[in-house]
């Protein structure tokens, strides 16, 4: 997998070291540092890739504020804070209440090799959000979030825990769906080597199925707006602000596209939200038409979920067997492609060109 390491700085235990030096820049970076009598930063959180830590500022007056720090390291480490910044700053502005304010990112002064990403701290307790809460959050930046150039994508390219993902801009989603999973099959296979079997399916996949799910959006007079999406929106991602009693979002690989790609995680048992929850999403944002397309629609959308944790758990061979037999289960599903679903007009010269 040498080419998917990232190699986590270790700059400090992630829960136990208190006094942790902080980079001129990061200090350059936090709000009001100037005018603080005291900052002090303290190990906070645990991550694969990156040290985190609390930092506190306590001012004369008797006022204290505190950020969130993570910190990576080498060129891959600057993408991810990057991404994450520019990812959490749509979110964060389309809905404030719905993630931590985004502050900065940036370079070490004193070491090129790290950069690091800044965000307010928020108090968070360990329970699965409100239904009712999360749903209309998440379909509000669905909702009111609007791509700047009208298409699917992103400016910068966003990281799935450590995984670059394709989110070069595309006319259509399923160019930027073809994109992005292209992407992550490739990286897959430079982690674990080729599979003759994922080899051989990837050709329907790509040939007959994506575009029978896909194709219908954007064809027979209806349109698909790019709204902005999460990208790894899990439990894990999630918690409630304890001060608020509301959801918050965070650890974001964003770009713009169809708003059902965040709720393919709700159909994956082990990601604990539940149709409950999904329900109660489309209350607040409807499915998208075809509707009868839903549950084939977030299956294929989950394959994306499945290549990342097969990309990224290497040691363990359950992951791609399970990547493999849900390849297989829609491969299986739609072996006719667009000839399954004959209102749906083929629009050749536009789609062709995406499958290579």
């Amino acid at each position: 997998m040498a080419d998917l390491d990232l190699v986590k700085p270790n700059l400090w235990a992630d829960l136990s070291t208190e006094n942790v030096k902080l980079d001129e820049n990061v200090i350059a970076a936090i709000p009001d540092a100037g005018q603080a009598g005291r900052i002090h930063a303290a190990g906070h959180g645990a991550s694969y890739w990156t040290n985190t830590a609390c930092v506190e500022l306590k001012f004369p007056d008797g006022r204290d504020r505190k950020y969130f720090l993570k910190i990576a390291a080498g060129d891959r480490g600057r993408g991810m804070m990057e991404g994450e910044f520019e990812s959490m700053k749509v979110i964060h502005t389309t809905t404030p209440d719905f993630a931590p304010r985004p502050i900065a990112w940036g370079t070490y002064k004193s070491n090129p090799e790290l950069h690091f990403f800044l965000c307010d701290f928020r108090e968070m307790d360990n329970e699965l959000p409100d239904v009712n809460k999360f749903a209309e959050k998440l379909a509000k930046l669905h909702r009111n979030s609007v791509s700047p150039t009208g298409k699917f994508g992103f400016h910068v390219t966003t990281y799935n825990g450590n995984i670059p993902q394709d989110v070069r801009w595309a006319d259509t989603w399923e160019e930027c769906f073809v994109l992005g999973t292209k992407r992550d099959f490739e990286l897959e296979a430079v982690a674990r080597g080729k599979s003759d079997e994922l080899e051989a399916l990837k050709i329907p996949l790509f040939e007959k199925v994506i575009p029978r799910l896909l194709r219908p959006l954007e064809t027979g007079g209806r349109k698909l707006k790019p709204c902005f999406v999460h990208g790894d929106l899990w439990y894990g991602n999630t918690s409630n602000d304890i001060l608020s009693e509301e959801p918050l979002v965070f650890d974001a690989a964003g770009f713009y596209g169809h708003n059902e790609f965040d709720v393919k995680a709700m159909r994956i048992v082990r990601y604990q939200f539940g149709r409950n929850y999904m329900n109660a999403y489309h209350s607040h944002y409807p499915i998208s038409p075809p509707e009868e397309d839903l549950d084939a629609r977030l299956a294929l959308y989950s394959l994306r979920s499945f290549l990342h944790e097969s990309t990224l758990f290497i040691s363990d061979p359950k992951p791609r067997e399970e990547l493999i037999a849900e390849t297989r289960k829609l491969v299986e599903m739609f072996p006719d492609g667009l000839d399954s679903q004959p209102n749906t007009k083929r629009d050749k010269g536009h789609h062709d060109s995406q499958q290579d």
